[in-house]
């Protein structure tokens, strides 16, 4: 039996890549320290014979007995409101936590697949993006903690790659939803839903001219899966390209949750990007992958699973006391 160490493993994205590694017959590894994370994710788990968890933060030491053949890295704050409140640990676990699993993986001979997003494009000039745009970033923003450190795991991971040989893969994930996101994380799809829940108007920010593409998260583990499993050691595009306006996205949800709330705008955070919108041609050619889940029908899979959640859950405005977890 294969053994995977997937870091991340009490958020969104990490327990969904965890439920998916045992289905294949995989011994998981979990790792978090739940700054960000969430261990509700992966009750499901607790007694299951081919997983393992383990409360630990990334950037420091990391230790594993034993062979491992595969390591995900998807610890990270992922979301404004997160790593806003907690810049320092967002580019430690992009750096330190980075090298101290390249390390890892050197030391056991594994292949690595770290996580970047699409924010290494920042505000992108081209579009849609692909992955040989080099990006806008506004390094001294205050996105930058979080698009800085994940451009950094780009090129460290790589530099390990060429100097070391280290089996190495990297994910650009573009915006992806799903049971399990925080209503509260500040994104748009978990912001909406959560507002019509609770019978408050549903915000924008800006005019609602800007654009995204949201992927299914079923639809994204698959392509997680099917590049680490690949030959290719540059990143590669996750995420489905079929664009909307956040105006009109703001309509869907008031059809699907049948609210009769009214749309209020506010400003525009600094640096958010005005488009986002994957070119997925690698991930075709190479991965044979495309997402396959519609809008309409995640987004009612989405919005029933925020319907069962408590009101507790629901009303609640902050997930963590972060600052039981903040360290210089």
């Amino acid at each position: 039996m294969k053994k995977v160490l997937i870091t991340g493993a009490a958020g969104f994205l990490g327990s969904h890549l965890c439920d998916r590694f045992i289905k294949e017959g995989y011994y998981v590894i979990g790792m978090d320290n739940f700054i960000t994370g969430d261990e509700k994710n992966l009750a499901h788990l607790n007694n299951h014979p081919n997983f393992e968890f383990i409360k630990h933060d990334i950037t420091e030491f990391i230790k594993i007995d034993g062979e491992l053949d595969y390591i995900l890295h998807f610890a990270s704050p992922a979301s404004p409101i997160d790593y806003l409140k907690i810049p320092i640990q967002t580019l430690k676990v992009g750096s330190l936590g980075t090298h101290n699993l390249l390390g890892l993986a050197k030391a056991k001979k594994a292949r690595i697949l770290i996580a970047s997003t699409s924010e290494v494009y920042g505000d992108p000039l081209v579009h849609p993006q692909t992955e040989d745009y080099y990006g806008n970033v506004n390094t001294i923003g205050p996105r930058g903690v979080y698009d800085e450190a994940k451009r950094f795991q780009e090129s460290i991971t790589m530099a390990y790659h060429r100097f070391h040989g280290l089996e190495t893969r990297i994910v650009r994930i573009f915006n992806t939803y799903g049971p399990r996101m925080r209503l509260n994380d500040g994104r748009v799809i978990p912001a909406f839903m959560g507002q019509a829940l609770r019978g408050e108007d549903l915000t924008i920010f800006g005019d609602g001219s800007q654009t995204r593409s949201f992927c299914y998260v079923d639809d994204q583990v698959e392509g997680i899966y099917r590049l680490l499993l690949s030959d290719y050691e540059y990143p590669v595009n996750i995420g489905n390209p079929h664009e909307i306006s956040i105006k009109d996205f703001a309509e869907e949800i008031i059809k699907l949750t049948g609210t009769t709330q009214k749309v209020i705008y506010k400003d525009l955070p600094v640096n958010d990007p005005m488009q986002r919108q994957p070119d997925i041609s690698l991930a075709k050619k190479l991965l044979g992958w495309e997402p396959k889940v519609d809008r309409a029908e995640g987004m009612k899979i989405t919005y029933d699973y925020f319907k069962s959640l408590t009101a507790e859950e629901l009303y609640k405005s902050e997930h963590k006391d972060f600052k039981n977890h903040i360290k210089s």
